[in-house]
């Protein structure tokens, strides 16, 4: 049961439910591990899908979907590269009576010969098609690359086909970054990795435990979940710092795309994004226990002004069961949010800790967080968030001219079709 309902209607909850949890944890990993954190490459049949790395971006150097696909295996697929030699099986000629006058001669041999056996059942040989470092890259391996991006191969004659000569394009540059993102395997540490998980299990509303219990029931550890943070983070740190670092959007951009997209900073609706901490009383609390409870609070609140964490101090001091959350109880119209809990909000600004409140459910705190007053956004608010936006419009472009120009350079290219 949560305790510290702000809403004015009866038995609505003052935290967000936690709904989804029994929904496989790897489905609700769509985050930085997704598609993106894409895969753990970059599609480069489809360039423009830069959402993984963009928020993986923010997760590396602020904070992190999208499960990551898988990164194709160094070299050819193809299981057989070295073929075992068929022998045929040696059977033993028949016995030849000699002492019998009517001995048969022997049957023109028409059987096949072991070599033509040999080279009927051999499996076939996947011929190479490029090389990044010597690394091989096989007809075969090109082939189910393009399958597994929708664009499949129906011929053997790569020189003629637009669709093989864009896949073996497309996998050199899986290959050419998974040797560049070697560079970056000392630039996150555990700390950066922890951190980034935190904030994974805190916006699926999980305690450590559930996340645990959801992450092995999806089929994962949790230290391979780490393994793989880790590299989806290292690849984002490349592709800020290579691509996405190097764009320059000068503000004449920025004003003209908000000129053009005023709808979308209109905003027509009050709301207000709260936290709290709770100290709780009893139903029937003495004049002692109230007393005891508003002490606390005001020794949180002094903490909080002080320039602690608000969010950490609801961790450990809250009674919510938000506290799992940072305190944190998401989106709230004016009209939802009960009268006591509203008038101690309405005067503060975002980022404020109101006084104590005291309501049936205990002694609160409430940090207002956001507040949306309808109208048009300054540009000053957006601003940052637009540059971002033109920023990854531009970085398919300039990922896949870094990938060209640069990192073929500095390694041995060779296509062989």
């Amino acid at each position: 049961m949560q305790k510290g309902r702000l809403s004015r209607r009866a038995g609505a909850r003052c935290v967000r439910c936690r709904a989804g949890v029994a929904t496989s944890l790897l489905a609700l990993l769509g985050i930085g591990l997704a598609g993106t954190l894409s895969g753990c490459s970059i599609d480069f049949l489809k360039p423009e899908s830069m959402n993984f790395w963009k928020n993986a971006v923010s997760s590396a150097t602020t904070q992190p979907q999208t499960e990551p696909t898988p990164v194709p295996p160094e070299g050819a697929t193809n299981p057989t590269r070295d073929p075992k030699i068929l022998v045929a099986e040696q059977v033993a000629p028949p016995k030849v009576d000699d002492t019998s006058p009517q001995a048969q001669p022997p049957a023109p041999d028409n059987t096949e010969s072991v070599d033509d056996v040999a080279e009927e059942n051999a499996p076939t040989m996947d011929r190479v098609v490029a090389s990044v470092d010597g690394d091989p890259i096989t007809e075969r391996e090109v082939k189910d690359f393009a399958s597994q991006h929708g664009q499949p191969i129906d011929t053997d004659d790569f020189s003629t086909s637009d669709n093989a000569k864009t896949a073996v394009k497309a996998l050199i540059g899986e290959k050419l970054l998974e040797q560049e993102v070697k560079k970056y395997d000392d630039k996150v540490d555990d700390e950066q990795v922890d951190k980034y998980i935190d904030q994974m299990r805190e916006s699926k509303h999980m305690s450590d435990a559930e996340f645990r219990a959801q992450l092995l029931a999806s089929g994962m550890s949790y230290d391979d979940l780490r393994k793989r943070v880790k590299i989806d983070l290292e690849k984002a740190m490349m592709i800020e710092q290579e691509v996405r670092a190097k764009i320059v959007i000068p503000d004449a951009d920025i004003q003209a795309f908000y000129d053009a997209h005023k709808d979308d900073f209109t905003i027509t609706k009050e709301r207000l994004k709260l936290a709290q901490i709770l100290v709780s009383l009893p139903a029937k609390p003495t004049p002692a226990q109230v007393s005891a409870a508003q002490k606390k609070a005001a020794l949180i609140r002094a903490r909080a002004l002080k320039g602690d964490d608000f969010g950490d101090l609801a961790r450990v001091y809250s009674d919510d069961d938000s506290k799992s959350n940072g305190g944190e109880l998401g989106w709230f119209a004016p009209g939802d949010i009960n009268d006591q809990i509203l008038a101690a909000v309405k005067p503060l600004k975002p980022g404020d800790v109101s006084q104590p409140v005291r309501t049936s459910h205990g002694i609160h705190l409430i940090k207002l967080e956001e507040h949306q007053v309808p109208g048009v956004v300054p540009l000053s608010d957006v601003k940052a968030q637009i540059r971002d936006q033109l920023v990854d419009e531009k970085s398919s472009a300039q990922l896949e001219k870094w990938v060209e120009s640069d990192l073929v350079k500095q390694h041995y290219v060779e296509t062989m079709y």
